[in-house]
């Protein structure tokens, strides 16, 4: 029995030793939250989860262009009907001062909106869809929304797809004009 015992202990150990090693560094949840281990003394880390602040728009999304302040200021002066500059954040954000020549398609509560035919788009808009064809370089407050709508429109079949990574922070620190 007591080598029985000591065999399944064996056994044990060296399953969490594995199982250590192999454990992921960070996990997501049904909900898409982040959970690393935790750092907790003489806690397996499958046992005790953290969750842990991952920031996805550090690098910019598969093949989209990435602007800077004046690149968007030269875009919004001398507007190109080749260019579609797009604003996704949310109305009420929107409302108080855009980028001038910027349309709002809010991305967070709207993710469908790139996916839909022209006619739907339409309606729930009150503008045409922004053509395939058409550069589409989005901004929205800080940069996330944004880089989540490139990625968003790079799936829906745009090719030329941009980003103003600083978005409307960095505009309003630059003194960009704002257009109401």
């Amino acid at each position: 029995m007591a080598a029985r015992t000591s065999l399944l202990q064996f056994a044990f150990r060296t399953a969490i030793l594995q199982a250590r090693r192999e454990a992921p560094s960070v996990l997501r949840t049904s909900s898409n939250q982040c959970l690393r281990p935790s750092t907790a003394a003489r806690s397996p880390p499958w046992i005790q989860w953290q969750h842990a602040q991952i920031r996805h728009h550090s690098s910019p999304s598969s093949n989209s262009q990435v602007y800077d302040f004046e690149a968007i200021k030269s875009f919004a002066s001398f507007p190109s009907p080749d260019r579609i500059l797009i604003d996704v954040r949310e109305p009420h954000e929107f409302k108080p001062g855009r980028i001038p020549g910027s349309i709002n398609i809010p991305i967070a509560s709207q993710p469908d909106a790139l996916f839909l035919g022209e006619e739907e788009f339409e309606d729930r808009f009150g503008f045409g869809k922004p053509d395939k064809s058409k550069e589409v370089v989005f901004y929205c407050k800080a940069g996330v929304r944004s880089s989540a709508a490139a990625g968003m429109a790079a799936q829906a079949g745009y090719t030329k797809v941009g980003e103003y990574r600083g978005s409307w922070l960095d505009w309003e620190k630059k003194g960009g004009e704002a257009e109401k």
